[in-house]
This record gives structure tokens, sequence and C-alpha cells, in this order.
């Protein structure tokens, strides 16, 4: 396995200056925001789509400092209600899957995205529950005419410019945001669609991240590194459908953590063992949203931990085999 760091944590650095930190750091690859919500701060399309010597200068800093670029990400709702904002996370996808062909990077991460409840709405439209039967029909105007549609007409887009691997982070929010409304895509699609496995947003969900890895097996494109701590005072009063803002720590059901810092040495340590048995032997893209830490505490401490329970060499028989 490889360390990784989704660089849109350093995004007020100069990408080389980026690079040379976490190459000092120990880190082995990087995942770089390409728009959406991720913004473009390290690898702007329009800027190097436009220039090929840009796409060369990219290149050739990862090089010097050792650095794979594990995907480029764009995570945005291309399905929203409202065609402008729809049309320019699209657009923000295409140029990523343009400019994943230039570099020769074969895996794009994003989010499903989320439709309204109809051709009519103005806001995405997320449901959790089957009852009233009207939560029903809004999912199968959402799964069976919007969604399925745009993702089998932009896997097809993405396979014609060399990206076989879109990764679909499960997020809350979105349709797709768990184990089987990932898989539920995925068999409606085609195997362009995998997800992009951050363990973070499957904690506070109450799904178990060795579960979901299991039952995904080759359906696992890429890996986010993040934790997340659950409140049990918190949760015990109001669940973990928290709308509180990320800044009122104190009052929140679950608080996205660095690594460690929501789940010990075990957890993880079965968490890399499940991605390892089941084909996952690839790059742990470290992602800092911790508001208890600064970027630099955060990311060394993520990279200290994750040391401690990866593995980076690959399996020998035993010896009596």
């Amino acid at each position: 396995m490889k360390l990784g760091v989704f660089t849109v944590l350093l995004s007020q650095q100069k990408l080389e200056d980026a690079l040379r930190y976490l190459a000092k750091a120990g880190v082995q690859a990087i995942e770089l925001g390409t728009g959406g919500y991720p913004g473009k701060a390290h690898a702007d399309p329009d800027e190097l789509l436009s220039d090929p010597s840009k796409i060369t200068t990219l290149k050739g800093l990862a090089e010097k400092y050792g650095m794979e670029i594990s995907a480029l990400s764009c995570h945005g709702n291309p399905v929203h209600p409202q065609k402008d904002v729809a049309d320019n996370f699209n657009k923000d996808f295409e140029k990523t899957v343009l400019l994943a062909e230039k570099l020769g990077i074969g895996r794009v991460v994003t989010f499903s995205g989320c439709p309204g409840d109809s051709p009519g709405a103005k806001y995405p439209n997320w449901v959790t529950c089957p009852w009233p039967d009207d939560f029903l029909k809004i999912l199968d105007y959402q799964w069976n005419e919007v969604l399925i549609p745009y993702w089998k007409k932009a896997s097809v887009f993405a396979a014609n410019h060399g990206v076989t691997k879109i990764c679909l982070e499960m997020h809350p929010g979105f349709c797709v945001y768990g184990t089987e409304s990932l898989l539920k895509l995925r068999a409606a699609v085609g195997d362009s669609i995998g997800a992009n496995f951050d363990p973070s947003h499957l904690f506070w969900q109450g799904i178990d991240p060795v579960a979901s890895i299991r039952k995904l097996g080759p359906a696992i494109y890429h890996f986010h590194a993040k934790d997340t701590k659950i409140d049990d005072y918190n949760t015990k009063v109001t669940g973990v459908l928290d709308v509180k803002h990320y800044g009122d720590e104190i009052n929140r059901s679950w608080l996205f953590r660095t690594v460690g810092y929501g789940h010990g040495y075990e957890v993880w340590k079965d968490i890399i063992s499940a991605l390892k048995m089941t084909g996952y032997d690839d790059v742990l893209s470290i992602e800092h949203e911790d508001s208890l830490m600064s970027v630099n505490e955060g990311l060394t401490k993520a990279i200290k931990f994750l040391n401690e329970v990866m593995t980076f060499e690959k399996t020998g028989g035993m010896w009596w085999a």
C-alpha cells in the first residue's frame, strides 16, 4: 500500500511547496482537486488543457518529488435540479476526465449527486425512509429518470477518454451514500462505477467499514483515510441525523477527525486487513477535515498513525505451505 494525501488541505500553498512538504513527511502519492467542491488550486483543467507544457510541468513536479498521482477529484452534484448548477458540475467532471486522459490517470473521484423530487424542483431531495409512499415515488424518479441515465452517459464519455474507474464517494445527502446504493448504481450502469471508500461517512451512519469493504470487494477503486468520532452523549439525545454546524463541536452527535482520533489501532488495522483481503492494495489518501486540529498537526498525526497500521510489502507464502 502507499500513503497518499488529498492536497486540497494544502490549497494555500503552491503545488511545488506542497509536494516538497509531503515528500519530506514520507508521502508517496497525491490526489488533486480539479473542480467542484474541492476547487482546483493545484490543477486547473482549463489552464492545463489549454497549454500542454503545463501538463508536462505538472508531471515533472510529481516525478521530481517521487509522487504518484492517485486520482483527480471533482466532487459535485451533476444531477442538481437547477440546470445551470448541474451543467457546471458536469463540465467540471468532463474537464477532469479530459485532464486525466492527458495525465494517463484512470481514476476520477466525485459524488453520485442527488436530484430534486420532480422536474420542477429547485433543490436536491435526499430520501432516507420509504413511507409515506411519496418518498418511494421520489426515489423512482431520481434513480430511473435522472441518476441512472446520467451516469450511463457519463461512464461512456469517461471510457472514451481512458477513465475506467469512476470513484463515487458514498456521502449522505447524495443518492449513493452507502454500500447498497453504490452497488445499486454499479449494477445499473456497469463496472466503471466503483467506490472512493471513505470510512468517515460510514461510521456515523452505523455502517461497519469492514463489513462494507467485504461486501464491495472489487468495487473499491480508491480510498480516503478519514475518521469520525461519535459523541455518545449527544447521539443518545439527538441521534446521528445531525444538522448542527460543523463548528458547533460540543453539541454535535459526531465530528470528522483525523485517523486515530475517532477509532483506534484495532479498528484501523481491521480496515487495512479487509482492504488487502478483498484485493485493494493501493493508495490510502489522507483527507483532513478535523476542526479540532490544524492542517499540519492533523496531517502529521495521520501519517504517523497510518504508517503504523499499513502493510507495505506484498503477501508472502507461509513457510510450511
